[in-house]
């Protein structure tokens, strides 16, 4: 491998040209990438979130990286984004091993204890979605409003839409849904860093139903929205955005189609990334903003 080809790595790495990356040493052929060339691949499959390739890209090199604190926390990193918090846990601590001491390694390390210590016994299971004023969190007065609102669903309702969605709802959705069946709410973004544009943003909120146009089951509901935008078999669209390219969708990936999803963005017009939002519906609801 050339001294050419690793600073022109180095050069793209600094500028964030992650793809340039991934392309140039794809080129190269697989038994001819060495050691250095696959960390330099790994490391920018973590950069662009393509984290489950990156572990494929690091597992290929494991042998020769059991040594390495980078390899090591390289992989954590992944794991980490995969939510594999227990593998991601193990290859952390043996990066700290190895170069006791690294802030980003020790900050790691205590994110994974946070996330999986366990959960205080609640009170209660009773979700509470009605803390939010009702009338004052949906604009009904919005001129698409009435292609998403819906008389609120029958428990037959909710069971038919489910089926047909091969996927159960979460219960606070549909706690939701009873009480204001879709809609354009009020606060329509979602904010997804620390700077000013850093947000996403939605159109409406899908109902439980099939009768209006922006229904789950509607003609442009979930589906419809999934077969004709392409956009992954992952879960259930429940927001459009104002681009055509974008849509909110409940993930069941981490959860089984019966479990608790995560809410994500998935932008088509950027290769379909996702971006996780909020570990639930009730949280992606409480975290949206003017």
């Amino acid at each position: 491998m050339s001294e050419e080809l690793l600073e022109q790595l180095e050069e793209w790495h600094e500028e964030d040209e992650f793809e340039e990356i991934v392309d140039a040493i794809m080129e190269i052929p697989e038994e001819e990438r060495d050691y250095e060339l696959i960390s330099h691949l790994g490391r920018a499959l973590n950069n662009l979130e393509r984290y489950e390739e990156a572990v494929e890209q690091f597992l290929s090199i494991q042998e020769e990286g059991k040594d390495d604190p980078l390899w090591h926390y390289r992989i954590g990193l992944a794991y980490y984004y995969l939510e594999r918090y227990e593998d991601a846990r193990k290859a952390f601590e043996v990066a700290d091993h190895l170069e006791p001491g690294d802030e980003d390694t020790l900050e790691f390390l205590e994110w994974i204890r946070n996330k999986t210590a366990p959960k205080p016994a609640k009170e209660s299971t009773t979700v509470t979605y009605t803390d939010p004023d009702v009338l004052n969190f949906w604009d009904d007065g919005a001129l698409e409003a009435d292609q998403y609102v819906s008389a609120p669903p029958t428990d037959e309702l909710i069971e038919s839409v489910e089926e047909a969605l091969v996927f159960k709802l979460p219960a606070s959705y549909i706690q939701a849904m009873k009480l204001h069946n879709g809609g354009i709410p009020r606060n329509r973004k979602f904010p997804i860093g620390d700077g000013a544009q850093d947000y996403i943003e939605i159109t409406g909120i899908l109902g439980i139903g099939r009768d209006k146009k922006k229904s789950l089951c509607g003609s442009l509901g979930s589906r419809y929205m999934i077969e004709n935008g392409g956009y992954p078999e992952i879960g259930v669209v429940i927001c459009d955005c104002p681009s055509q390219s974008e849509v909110v969708m409940l993930d069941y990936r981490s959860s089984g189609n019966d479990g608790e999803p995560e809410v994500i963005h998935v932008d088509k017009a950027n290769d379909y990334k996702t971006t996780r939002l909020a570990s639930n519906f009730e949280a992606f609801i409480g975290g949206l903003e003017k």
